[in-house]
């Protein structure tokens, strides 16, 4: 198609642009992606802040991951992968039973703005809490507390 040094040039740099990215597809880790069973869902005292949880917190904290396209190409699949599997292990809303007790972590982290994190926000943006979002959330946590 094209001849000579032109030809040369673009045929390495597409060379570079198929062949790079190409070995760390080749690494299982974050292919698969399993969505255990809901043991116990948490239950939520408003619909509203059931409703912000979802969408802010139930990505990394639940069995009910959605797994978004960019969740399967390497290197992203190895960090959404490490993301939701220690988010699962900090607090899972969907084995309540067992991280009922971790509502007040949960709080802490909310109010102090670190989860959702940045990372996070910046590819879902609904997922950012406004102030009331916050207060919805830390109340449904606190209810959480007090039974």
């Amino acid at each position: 198609m094209f001849g000579g040094r032109l030809g040369r040039v673009l045929g390495w740099r597409l060379l570079v642009v198929i062949v790079v990215p190409a070995p760390p597809q080749l690494g299982p880790y974050g292919w698969r992606h399993p969505n255990p069973p809901v043991v116990a869902d948490a239950a939520w005292p408003t619909a509203e802040s059931e409703r912000i949880a979802r969408s802010s917190c139930y990505s990394c904290h639940s069995n009910e991951t959605d797994w978004p396209l960019y969740s399967h190409v390497a290197p992203m699949s190895w960090l959404v992968r490490s993301d939701v599997e220690q988010g699962r292990d900090e607090l899972n809303f969907s084995d309540w039973g067992e991280d009922a007790d971790e509502a007040d972590d949960a709080i802490e982290v909310i109010i102090d703005g670190s989860m959702p994190p940045d990372r996070f926000t910046m590819m879902h943006r609904g997922a950012r809490l406004d102030e009331a979002e916050v207060q919805e959330l830390v109340e449904a946590l606190r209810a959480f507390g007090e039974d």
